[in-house]
């Protein structure tokens, strides 16, 4: 991880980011302490194809959700 001061991270912005592409962070500070945090974006997960597809890896309940409601609220009373 690099640290820059604040005027340095102003010029070379440019550079920052494209060191963000290629995996590395950065931190940018204003006298000393540190204002701000370059990283790479994380690739987000995979999409599901269908929806059809994921439904059909959820286990099935042997209860109707109607059934199940009803249950839940009698034995609250």
């Amino acid at each position: 991880m690099v640290t820059v001061t604040l005027a340095e991270a102003k010029a070379h912005l440019s550079h920052l980011l494209l060191q963000a592409g290629t995996g590395k962070e950065t931190i940018i500070t204003r006298r000393r302490p540190p204002v701000a945090h370059i990283s790479p974006i994380l690739k987000p997960r995979r999409p599901v194809k269908s929806l059809t597809q994921f439904r059909s890896r959820i286990p099935r309940w042997r209860k109707s959700s109607a059934g199940l409601l009803c249950e839940m609220r009698d034995e609250d009373l």
